[in-house]
C-alpha cells in the first residue's frame, strides 16, 4: 500500500539518511508510527511477512514515546534528572533507533529477494521467519542495552567497583564489551547506510525502463 512505503520513506530519513534525530523527524515518526499500526489492523492489509516487519518497526517508537514520558515525569519532579534516568532515557532512544535501523534493512532486503528471486526466496518470505527475526533482533538490542546500562552503572560507582576477584573480573569483561559494541555500531551504522542504498540503486534500475 501507498501509506505503508510513505511510512518506510519517512523512517528510511529519519533513521538512514539523518545524522541526528531532532524534534521534527520524532514527532513526525511517532505519528506514523501510531497509524501504521493503526493501519496494519485493517483487513485491506494482508498477513505476510513484510507487514510484520513494519510492524514490529512501527513499535519500536513505543521506546521513544517512554524515553520521553520519563524525561517529562523527571523534569516536572522539580528535583532534577538524575542520572540513572538520564541514561536510561538515552538507552531508549539507543535501543529504538538500533531495532529500527536493522528491520528497515530487513525491509530492504526482502525487497530484493522479491525482485531479484521471488520464486527462489518464497519458502524464507514467510511470517513465521519474520517473526523470529523481529525478536531475534529485539532480544540482540535488549542484550545490548543491558551491558551498557551495567557499564553506565559501574562508571557511576566509580571506586567502589570491586578490582579483584571474579566480581572484578565481570566487570572488567562487561566494560570491555560495552566498549567494544559503542565502537562497532558506529561502522555497523555506516555499513547498514552503504548496504540499503545499494539494494535500493538495483531495485531501481532493474524496474526503471531499458
Amino acid at each position: 500500500m501507498k501509506d505503508l512505503r510513505r511510512y518506510l520513506a519517512l523512517k528510511y530519513i529519519q533513521y538512514l539518511v539523518l545524522s541526528s534525530s531532532n524534534a521534527v523527524s520524532t514527532l513526525l515518526g511517532l505519528l506514523g508510527s501510531v497509524y501504521t499500526m493503526i493501519l496494519l489492523q485493517s483487513a485491506k492489509v494482508s498477513s505476510k511477512s513484510t507487514a510484520v516487519l513494519i510492524s514490529s518497526l512501527a513499535q519500536a517508537d513505543i521506546l521513544v514515546f517512554l524515553s520521553l514520558v520519563s524525561d517529562v515525569v523527571w523534569g516536572s519532579s522539580g528535583a532534577g534528572v538524575s542520572p540513572a534516568a538520564s541514561a536510561l532515557a538515552r538507552i531508549l532512544l539507543m535501543a529504538n533507533a538500533h531495532v529500527s535501523c536493522v528491520l528497515l534493512s530487513c525491509v530492504a532486503f526482502e525487497a530484493y529477494l522479491i525482485t531479484f528471486l521471488p520464486s527462489e526466496s518464497r519458502p524464507l518470505r514467510t511470517v513465521r521467519n519474520a517473526r523470529l527475526i523481529s525478536r531475534v533482533i529485539w532480544t540482540l538490542v535488549a542484550a545490548e542495552c543491558a551491558l551498557f546500562l551495567m557499564d553506565d552503572h559501574l562508571r557511576a560507582s566509580g571506586a567502589s567497583a570491586p578490582s579483584r576477584g571474579t566480581l572484578g573480573l565481570l566487570f572488567q569483561l562487561s566494560s570491555a564489551a560495552a566498549a567494544l559494541l559503542r565502537s562497532l555500531s558506529y561502522i555497523l551504522g555506516v555499513l547498514l547506510r552503504i548496504i540499503n542504498v545499494y539494494i535500493y540503486y538495483k531495485i531501481f534500475f532493474s524496474m526503471s525502463p531499458r
